[in-house]
């Protein structure tokens, strides 16, 4: 930065004796600094040997909000911000830089006060009498607000987000870059959340871009809202955002972190009057267990980011090592699923709707299943997603609806099938044709087909969807409301679009008898809205006989689940309805124990220097059941192996045989797909410290540990030892 008065160097100025003035040189000269003063290009100051200030330019006092008189005897110092006044890169402040007596230039220091921003450059020159002694400064200043302002935009736009004011991703990656290498040789932990907009395309391409933008500064609002000062919050560009969140590794806050981002940003937004509802799914990974760079921690929670909305969006995923295989067993299914259709390996199965007073089959919900011939029988929750990002779903939703009518056409009575529409298929210009045709290459009557939608077809076009939901109403097939109860309850729907049946989504009834639950009063509302519209509700989910009591007390007309049959193949729907009318008894569980997983599969057991192989045959927040050890006493304390880190301590409450009840001494949480996750990891190089298997790895039917050198024989005897006659 140049200097008005830096016309001669100061090795000039300091070899260069001073000039004996004229009297009327000297009158001559002050006249040219008060103008040089007035003209606002920089100002003068003087202090004493103690720092005080002797002389001070009236632009000073001006930018102070006070007079220049008022300014003498203070401190130099503190005329400036106490907190920004070691602005040059030395570190060194002006007190220390005055304390030396040595001469400085081009310090950066704020004027005090909370007013608007003024910033100095100040330079400084000591000053001796005639014995040497010192005797104060003279220096002078000038203005560089706006030569800093300049300076901070320019930094602002490389590191911000220019839309939302948020980080952007080169500023988001150099702090994920700094976190992880600062935190590695102190082995802290880092969570990072990789979010992405649901249904945001369709907004940006319906309203337009502005009110794009528009929605995306308040995404940014609702962001900060929940992360506050816990975390660095980034967009990386279009829909994507992602949230650092330091010294974290508490999956169980993780979680409820990414619950509420997912609930916030799912709220509807109101832009220019129009109304948008977006959803969001979010992808969770943590360093060290998940990656210890950062190009292996984004990466990792990209796959658990894609596996939230694979899961059906509006939810989130922790990165797991399943996923890696899951990924890569995607895109072969991917490549597979072009030639499944052609080659007849879709199929289609058909799940009961009961009349919850008489049981009687009222209709049926088509369900599409890919029997692949290496990986089986494939659930839609799997393929779907697939088929709607490698734009197969319209196909694949087309022969889904002119294979039930074709299929319901052969059924005697009245009995409706219903099929789900995707959003993209229902959005298709040949939507309602495909429709119709399916009905008259079948002859079906159009009110025995019904067809469900969910909300989410009314966030592309509204008023398309009206005007389809006309046309489908005008052919006389019915129409559905399927998942109400889930994320957005959309209200404004039921006033302006016609449907036949709501259907009450699985996550309220499957927690409708939990005791502190509002599920129960959130259904009988539900119930109560429908009567009310002339609409029939259906509970779906049903698998207990206490869910289904609270079905019929709250008056739901029409129950499906489990309670009264699994999908069935069209052949076993044909043979039960040949017969006339299709009655089925309720046949299940007294009460429902949705918190208890039932699931089949190996896991670890640590007892003092000894891991044991176990089945595992339940799990619950609180606990589980395993089989395989015998002889094993009541409040025997295990330490379970759950797989790639995840240890928990435990109680054994009950023993029979090979079978023990356990309970944990910390709750597991939620891991966003249905299933639970410990808390908190153990460290790959702990367990493998401690003799342990490694992430991914099975273990033998018994190990010693490296714990206190296994020394002792094992306590407990093993179903495999037992076959092979050893203990």
């Amino acid at each position: 930065m140049s200097w008005p008065l830096g016309g001669f160097k100061r090795k000039q100025a300091q070899s260069q004796a001073p000039r004996d003035l004229s009297g009327e040189e000297e009158r001559e000269a002050l006249a040219s600094l008060r103008d040089f003063e007035n003209s606002g290009l920089g100002w003068f100051w003087s202090t004493n040997a103690q720092g005080l200030v002797t002389y001070v330019s009236g632009s000073v006092a001006d930018a102070l909000g006070c007079s220049p008189s008022s300014l003498l005897g203070q401190s130099f110092t503190a005329l400036f911000n106490a907190e920004q006044i070691a602005g040059n890169e030395t570190g060194r402040t002006l007190p220390l830089l005055m304390a030396s007596r040595k001469g400085f230039s081009e310090f950066n220091v704020r004027a005090r006060g909370d007013g608007d921003e003024v910033w100095w450059a100040i330079s400084g020159r000591p000053q001796f009498d005639a014995s040497g002694e010192f005797a104060g400064f003279r220096g002078n200043g000038i203005d560089v607000s706006a030569a800093l302002k300049e300076e901070r935009d320019t930094s602002r736009l490389a590191r911000f987000d220019s839309l939302t004011g948020l980080s952007n991703r080169h500023s988001m990656e150099q702090r994920l870059e700094s976190t992880l290498t600062a935190y590695k040789a102190s082995g802290r932990s880092c969570g990072l959340l990789m979010i992405d907009l649901d249904r945001f395309k369709a907004v940006n391409d319906t309203l337009g871009h502005p009110v794009g933008d528009a929605l995306l500064k308040q995404v940014a609002e609702r962001l900060r809202g929940v992360i506050g000062k816990d975390g660095e919050i980034g967009r990386l560009g279009g829909d994507e955002f992602q949230v650092i969140i330091p010294d974290c590794d508490d999956r169980g806050k993780l979680g409820d972190i990414a619950k509420r981002l997912i609930a916030l940003i799912s709220q509807p937004y109101s832009i220019d009057g129009s109304r948008c509802v977006i959803g969001a799914s979010v992808g969770i990974a943590v360093a060290p267990f998940d990656g210890a760079t950062s190009e292996e921690l984004v990466r990792n929670a990209d796959l658990a980011l894609y596996a939230a909305k694979g899961g059906g969006r509006g939810q989130f995923r922790f990165f797991s090592i399943e996923l890696q295989n899951t990924a890569e067993k995607r895109k072969v299914l991917e490549e597979d699923l072009r030639e499944a259709l052609g080659e007849g390996q879709i199929h289609l199965v058909y799940q009961p709707i009961v009349n919850a007073k008489t049981n009687a089959v009222a209709g049926l919900e088509a369900l599409m299943r890919w029997e692949h011939p290496d990986f089986g029988d494939l659930p839609p929750s799997l393929f779907i997603p697939i088929a709607e990002e490698s734009n197969l779903i319209i196909p694949l939703g087309e022969w889904a609806i002119r294979e039930a009518c074709a299929t319901a056409a052969h059924w005697p009575g009245n009995v409706s099938v219903s099929v789900n529409v995707a959003t993209a298929q229902f959005a298709h210009d040949g939507f309602i044709n495909a429709v119709t045709q399916a009905l008259a290459e079948a002859e079906l009557s159009p009110h025995r087909l019904e067809l469900e939608f969910t909300e989410s077809i009314f966030s592309t076009n509204a008023d398309l969807a009206r005007e389809t939901f006309n046309e489908l109403r005008h052919l006389g097939v019915r129409v559905t409301l399927q998942n109400f109860g889930s994320g957005n309850s959309p209200i404004a729907y039921l006033r302006n679009s016609q449907f036949d049946k709501i259907k009450i989504d699985r996550s309220i009834t499957q927690e409708v008898t939990f005791s502190g639950s509002r599920c129960s009063a959130i259904a009988a509302a539900i119930a109560t809205l429908a009567q009310k519209l002339g609409m029939v509700t259906v509970a779906e989910g049903i698998e207990a006989r206490d869910e289904l009591k609270v079905m019929g007390d709250l008056g739901i007309e029409q129950i499906q689940g489990f309670i009264y049959s699994p999908p069935c193949s069209a052949e076993a729907v044909s043979e039960a309805l040949a017969t006339g009318q299709w009655v089925i008894e309720p046949d299940g569980p007294a009460q429902q124990r949705a918190d208890r997983r039932s699931v089949y599969r190996r896991v670890g057991v640590i007892h003092e220097d000894f891991r044991y192989d176990v089945i595992m045959r339940n799990l619950s927040r609180g606990g589980a059941a395993i089989e395989g050890l015998f002889e094993v006493p009541v409040g025997t304390q295990f330490v379970v192996d759950l797989g790639e880190g995840q240890l928990v301590v435990s109680t054994v409450k009950r023993s029979e045989g090979a079978l023990q009840g356990l309970e944990f001494e910390i709750s597991l949480v939620d891991d966003g797909a249905g299933g639970l996750v410990t808390r908190h990891r153990v460290s790959k190089h702990l367990l493998e410290a401690m003799g342990m298997p490694s992430y991914g790895t099975n273990a033998g039917a018994v190990i010693a540990l490296n714990t206190t050198g296994g020394i002792n024989l094992p306590k407990f005897a093993t179903a495999d030892n037992i076959t092979k006659g050893v203990r």
